[in-house]
């Protein structure tokens, strides 16, 4: 199924893998919070057991230097796309509100970037990507 809408996340490739994995987690928790309509129904297995509902569409991971995850962040602002982000300075934070203070002390120039997600038009969103690969 080709859906009319893309989420991608990318992660900086010098990252711990500990870190690269909290990073895409805590991302696709945004985008799955911030935008209406994206998370499906609860699953149910034939034990009568339940789960938690997941995405509707496919997460593309991305991985990326402090360069090119600048560059997509930049991109992704200026076309108005949904965007999440995490910094380095969130690895020093223990809940949500010293995570927003901290993204809130920082100008945007200056953000240590080390992800960011973004949902939107599927043409538009490979525009902002464009030129990333795929996380090995």
């Amino acid at each position: 199924m080709r859906f009319d809408t893309k989420i991608g996340i990318v992660v900086r490739e010098d990252l711990a893998t500990w870190q690269k994995l909290n990073v895409t987690a805590f991302l696709a928790s945004a985008v799955a919070g911030g935008v209406p309509g994206l998370v499906g129904e609860p699953y149910g297995d034939a034990s009568g057991n339940a789960y938690l509902p997941m995405f509707r569409q496919p997460v593309l991971v991305y991985a990326a230097d402090a360069a090119a995850l600048g560059q997509a962040h930049g991109r992704a602002l200026a076309r108005g796309l949904d965007l999440a982000l995490y910094t380095e300075d969130l690895f020093k934070t223990g809940n949500d509100d010293d995570n927003r203070a901290a993204v809130k002390a920082v100008a945007v120039a200056d953000l240590r970037l080390t992800g960011i997600a973004v949902h939107g038009p599927r043409n538009a969103v490979d525009k902002v990507l464009k030129g990333l690969s795929l996380h090995p």
